[in-house]
């Protein structure tokens, strides 16, 4: 379909989407600012049920979409069938959103003339069928297609030991996203390592795909070493999410053997959400972890003044090979040392930028032998370490970087079809 448009006009399909004054990921829309100054316009589809909050945010009762503009990047909020656990009901939450951007795509410019046709169509997979609805979106407006890889389906379940392979489910998702990812003509990745997995498929996928890892916005961090106090108790942050993958158990039991080795040292703050949060929470109490508290997560825009509190930050993630971390960075811009354990060795930039420390990803003993060393550390080389870690991202990981990386990419899509 021929429709008018912006020359330099891209929709992004992100189910999870968030400005920063909502609590959940910002990645898309610090592209889109960062997009918009290199003359882009923006729209991004999100769904208006806040998976961290569990609730429906920016839509009254009753009302079937919503146009939001936040900082000159527009948001066109939908809803979607309400969930509070990993069951059945966040399928249906996933299909609902994915069936309502595709539906309401293909009328929106005529509805609302704030928002053009796309030249450009970006269908983003912490889910496939937002990318498939991208994709037919893409057909319908004879605009380019491309497919954002963020999580594998349905290859991170088969890690994390949640699907075998074989069952229906499985045989569907591979299908599914290997339809979608022979038809991209772009694939954007956020991790070195997913295009080897891609490369095991097809070579051309391979060739085809842009590393635009995740990001911060470091000037929003210029605050963030403030409130450092340096002496015992030290105290650590966790911030994000608190699933299967997130490896807090493992924090726990770390922070029992170091308080048994070491009482009184570190005192921790555990902010965020998810269905591990509960058990999390008791495991703490059994454990008698009196040096433990949990706080409800927090909105992007105030990410900076929790972590200007810590001491250092911690991080672990179990058993996703293919990710890339939202928190690393914020804990990189913020200028603190981190305490990190991961399964993915390309992720381990903490080692690269010389900013915490690693440990063992699955050993409790190991996390808890790197803590007191990050503790007894003298607090100069903890900034020093800390330092370093914002200047690394600043180079590296700044979304003015990565976004004039990903402009220059989506510019080749013309010149390949001319």
């Amino acid at each position: 379909m021929q429709t008018e448009r912006a020359v330099k006009s891209l929709w992004m399909l992100n189910h999870y989407a968030q400005p920063p004054d909502l609590p959940g990921g910002t990645r898309h829309y610090d592209l889109a600012c960062e997009l918009i100054r290199l003359g882009y316009d923006v729209t991004i589809f999100a769904s208006a049920y806040n998976h961290a909050l569990r609730q429906k945010v920016r839509l009254s009762a009753g009302e079937p979409w919503a146009l939001e503009e936040v900082q000159g990047v527009r948001f066109v909020w939908l809803p979607s069938f309400a969930h509070q656990t990993n069951n059945w009901r966040r399928m249906a939450n996933m299909l609902d959103y994915s069936w309502r951007a595709y539906a309401l795509g293909r009328r929106i410019p005529q509805l609302e003339p704030r928002v053009p046709a796309p030249h450009i169509v970006m269908g983003c997979a912490v889910h496939l069928f937002a990318v498939l609805a991208g994709y037919h979106l893409s057909r319908h407006y004879d605009a380019h297609f491309v497919m954002e890889v963020r999580d594998l389906w349905p290859q991170t379940f088969l890690d994390m030991g949640l699907w075998r392979e074989g069952q229906l489910q499985v045989r569907f998702f591979r299908w599914l996203e290997q339809f979608l990812l022979e038809r991209a003509e772009r694939i954007v990745i956020l991790s070195p390592q997913t295009r080897e997995y891609l490369a095991g498929y097809s070579s051309e996928w391979a060739k085809k795909s842009m590393y635009i890892p995740n990001g911060t916005q470091v000037a929003r961090f210029d605050r963030a070493g403030e409130g450092q106090s340096g002496k015992p108790p030290l105290h650590g942050i966790y911030l994000g999410a608190m699933g299967v993958t997130n490896g807090l158990e493992l924090v726990l039991q770390a922070i029992r053997l170091a308080n048994h080795s070491q009482p009184g040292l570190t005192r921790w703050t555990l902010v965020g959400d998810g269905p591990e949060k509960p058990r999390l929470q008791q495991m703490a109490v059994d454990l008698g972890l009196d040096n433990v508290r949990f706080s409800d997560p927090v909105p992007r825009s105030l990410v900076p003044d929790i972590l200007a509190r810590a001491d250092m930050l911690v991080l672990v993630q179990r058993e996703v090979l293919y990710g890339s971390s939202n928190k690393l960075f914020d804990y990189m811009a913020a200028g603190k040392p981190i305490l990190f354990a991961v399964h993915a060795q390309h992720n381990n930039l903490v080692e690269e930028a010389q900013c915490g420390v690693s440990a063992l990803p699955d050993s409790a003993e190991d996390l808890a032998d790197k803590l007191l060393f990050l503790t007894r550390m003298p607090g100069e080389e903890r900034t020093a370490m800390g330092q370093r870690g914002r200047a690394y991202a600043r180079e590296h990981h700044d979304y003015s970087v990565l976004a004039q990386e990903l402009a220059r990419e989506l510019g080749r899509l013309d010149a390949n079809t001319a």
